[in-house]
């Protein structure tokens, strides 16, 4: 029953239909009908067997099933806290990051030039 997915080359749809099938498998494992946890989810039991299947369902769904389930505290390994480094925050004089600034490539940073301005060809 398990489904086997290398989540680091995996396309969306083929990681929508893995969680699909691992929601499904903790839900047999766990001896739970759909309406069950439908019902503890406060989604109809038309949603649950959609979320399932893999097809489109709201994240605030997604979320309420994983709690029916009793999963939820799983998603602290799935989005870690972002909290910066305290080496971090002494290079940023105690404030914490607002915005990204990512540093620039040397191909950047050279002169742009118009395709037909090469001085000296022919």
């Amino acid at each position: 029953m398990s489904y086997k997915i290398d989540f680091s080359i995996a396309t969306s749809n083929q990681i929508i239909e893995a969680l699909s099938k691992r929601i499904e498998n903790i839900r047999l494992m766990r001896n739970m009908t759909q309406a069950q946890v439908a019902s503890s989810a406060g989604i109809s039991l038309r949603t649950l067997g959609r979320l399932e299947k893999g097809q489109d369902v709201s994240l605030d769904t997604f979320l309420r099933v994983l709690i029916a389930l009793g999963i939820q505290s799983n998603l602290q390994t799935l989005l870690p806290d972002p909290m910066v480094r305290p080496i971090e925050r002494v290079q940023f004089n105690g404030e914490q990051r607002k915005r990204a600034r990512p540093k620039k490539s040397p191909a950047s940073e050279s002169k742009w030039t118009w395709g037909d301005d090469t001085a000296g060809t022919k």
